[in-house]
């Protein structure tokens, strides 16, 4: 009954979303793409788009392969659904409230369906171009929420909290840091790639949902990673598209994206062998999982950073949320805090939380429009981060919170313990991720 009635919503907000959309359609710029900026500049944040959308399959296959054999199939279902719910919510509302008007708060709906955004521009990519680029942030950030609350919330439920989320949280935060809002207005704040807006955004998100849902039973909890090399895979394919994601935020194939690349690699191979060091000191051995755990972490602590500093600074910033990064996952199993399924706090929330203030320490004013670090003698950044981090913490957490416990009072949140013991892929999906 309860599925029927989701079916009937479902086609009469798709009905209402194409009739809207094609009233809208005759605002939008017919001009062909040749006109479109520079040939470089178009090709490169193409280009980087794609690696950006290559990250979310990538995450659907180094989470599933960190979970066990019976989650595979409903983690690869939910990656799906974030790359659905969040291309539709951010075409149709969200680029406009994150990329229009000039509210501290949000932005407003005069680009509601891409109204009036072009795809041609005198110089550079054109404003078509940069939504769509923008676009893959809020999926892949939507991605990353999935492994924290991995095994336990029902995939009805995770569309309608998405598409809540996607309104009410990501686009907020996006104008905030990016869009000309209040983080921009009122403080000196710099997230190159999106420390804020995609990793602590997202790991205080699934925080939220871990709280709300609770710990899984001790059968689950305990069970280890079911395939090595699909985790392997995946961190491969989040380590590449990270290229396009951290230089393609220079939005121009230009000096910055090249630096940006270059610190990025340099960041997360010191994140990988500093994760590795710590590990082989602690416990006596070093394994895949904390390497390509500690590579992540060290991809997430350069990302607000990566168009300000330099290649002796990302190897700092590299090296230190490698180590901080692989305490913070001891720290949460040993004590139980919470049930963060895959690490995502303990990676993505400190990586991204370090990064921030990292950023803060060390950016170089020749590379951030004259924007100092407090290394070299000014600490409004470095002030401004620490606000930035802090506002983003508790926005996130108490809008994500709010909007589970609404949907809880119209929808059942998580399967049963029964229903996680015997596994989502089967009782949700029928169907196994293996022969």
């Amino acid at each position: 009954m309860e599925t029927k009635k989701i079916m009937i919503i479902l086609t009469a907000a798709v009905a209402m979303v194409s009739a809207a959309a094609i009233a809208s359609s005759p605002s939008i710029s017919a001009d062909p793409i040749t006109d479109a900026g520079t040939s470089g500049d178009v090709s490169w944040i193409l280009v980087s788009s794609v690696l950006v959308f290559a990250m979310v399959p990538g995450i659907a296959f180094f989470y599933g392969g960190m979970l066990r054999k019976q989650s595979m199939s409903s983690m690869m279902t939910q990656t799906l659904i974030a790359i659905g719910v969040m291309t539709i919510s951010w075409m149709a509302v969200g680029y406009s409230l994150a990329f229009s008007g000039d509210g501290a708060l949000i932005g407003d709906l005069s680009k509601l369906f891409m109204s009036g955004v072009t795809d041609s521009a005198p110089s550079g990519i054109s404003e078509m171009e940069f939504a769509l680029f923008q676009g893959m942030f809020a999926m892949i950030t939507a991605a990353i929420v999935l492994g924290a609350c991995a095994e336990r919330v029902r995939y009805t439920a995770m569309v309608w909290f998405l598409a809540a989320w996607s309104i009410l949280v990501y686009a907020p935060m996006a104008h905030w840091v990016w869009g000309g809002g209040w983080f921009d207005q009122y403080l000196v704040v710099l997230d190159f790639a999106g420390g804020t807006v995609v990793h602590i955004c997202a790991a205080i998100t699934g925080i939220a949902l871990v709280l709300f849902a609770g710990k899984r039973i001790d059968a689950v909890r305990n069970s280890t990673a079911h395939n090595l090399p699909l985790a392997f895979l995946g961190c491969a394919m989040l380590w590449i598209g990270w290229l396009g994601f951290n230089g393609g935020s220079s939005l121009a194939a230009d000096g910055t994206a090249v630096r940006a690349c270059v610190v990025s690699m340099m960041s997360a191979a010191c994140g990988m062998m500093a994760w590795a060091a710590a590990q082989y000191m602690v416990m006596g051995r070093v394994g895949v999982l904390g390497m390509i755990a500690g590579s992540i972490a060290g991809l997430v602590g350069i990302t607000p950073a990566a168009g300000y500093v330099g290649l002796p600074e990302s190897m700092v910033i590299g090296a230190v949320a490698g180590v901080l990064c692989f305490y913070s996952v001891r720290y949460t199993k040993s004590r139980m805090m919470f049930d963060d399924a895959l690490d995502v706090f303990a990676v993505h929330g400190v990586g991204g939380i370090w990064g921030a203030i990292a950023t803060g320490i060390f950016a170089i004013p020749e590379y951030s429009g004259g924007v100092a670090g407090a290394i070299y003698g000014s600490a409004d950044l470095l002030i401004g981060q620490f606000i930035a981090v802090i506002a983003t913490l508790v926005y996130c957490f108490a809008m994500s919170y709010g909007i589970i416990w609404v949907l809880s009072k119209v929808m059942r949140i998580c399967v049963t313990p029964e229903e996680e013991m015997v596994g989502q892929d089967l009782i949700e999906h029928g169907e196994h991720a293996y022969m």
